[in-house]
């Protein structure tokens, strides 16, 4: 028996990738219970593409936005967890496409106090944009322009091989794909979801897993499985990232649980 399970997808003004994300979870072999678009603050192109997928999705499809004041995906993701009634929360970006066994792959890999870090395989410009333009969705490991060619490989037998691979090593303890990664919904609350304090691009998802493992919650890596390949785009601008990497310095330093601002001021609305 699986847990209950949301799938959030953070996004923000590219509703081609997401129409692509969108479609990439209409071909899996085990559908998420829900999937929440965490809207960090699009216009009216994103929201469309969102209910012309409302229609034909037989999933509910929540749409989490919040007015577009910079980068803020700490305060979106914050909201788009308090709206998820899914005990399991498998977290991607809107510029991922899913292989058909990504959301079977995590919810087999679930296990109670612990959260999961999952690879992600880069295609280059060109490839993203011939996806894109097709509409394409299947994705071999030996198509040229793609990267990370052993974590393309969906190999079930080799989980349990790299599962601590990351767990104590230095700094690798903090290593994070926020934009494919998995917790449990209660873990998120206990130490209040995402530090609203990072504004703009920054580790914010690294911050959230030094709080997740001070609270005595264990790291756990799929490598080989939930397989998310990523569209490429140009890097974001981070102007406020020696801002941010100080917060996140500071929690390791202060072996910090909790964090304020966070998920608590939107729990009381859902």
């Amino acid at each position: 028996m699986y847990p209950t399970t949301s799938l959030i997808i953070s996004t923000y003004n590219w509703p081609e990738a997401l129409a692509a994300c969108l479609r990439s979870v209409q071909i899996q072999k085990r559908l998420p219970d829900e999937i929440i678009i965490a809207d960090d603050g699009s216009t009216e192109d994103t929201a469309q593409v969102i209910r012309e997928y409302q229609r034909s999705f037989p999933i509910p499809i929540k749409h989490v936005w919040h007015p577009d004041e910079g980068f803020r995906l700490a305060r979106i993701r914050n909201m788009a967890i308090a709206e998820a009634r899914g005990e399991y929360i498998i977290q991607v970006d809107g510029d991922i496409i899913m292989h058909r066994y990504f959301i079977l792959d995590h919810l087999r890999f679930a296990k109670k106090n612990s959260f999961v870090r999952a690879s992600r395989i880069y295609l280059n410009q060109n490839v993203s944009q011939e996806f894109l333009s097709a509409n394409r969705l299947s994705i071999s490991p030996f198509h040229k322009g793609v990267t990370n060619f052993f974590s393309a490989w969906r190999i079930p037998m080799l989980w349990p091989l790299f599962t601590h691979r990351y767990k104590s090593r230095g700094d690798e303890r903090w290593e994070i794909h926020g934009c494919n990664m998995a917790f449990w919904r209660s873990d998120a609350v206990s130490v209040n979801g995402y530090n609203e304090n990072f504004k703009g691009w920054g580790p914010e998802d690294k911050e959230f897993v030094v709080r997740l493992l001070n609270y005595g919650v264990e790291k756990r890596f799929l490598k080989c499985g939930a397989i998310a390949f990523h569209i490429y785009h140009s890097v974001n601008s981070k102007p406020l990232l020696e801002m941010n990497e100080k917060v996140f310095k500071e929690s390791i330093e202060e072996k910090r649980k909790y964090c304020n601002p966070g998920i608590n001021q939107y729990l009381a609305n859902v």
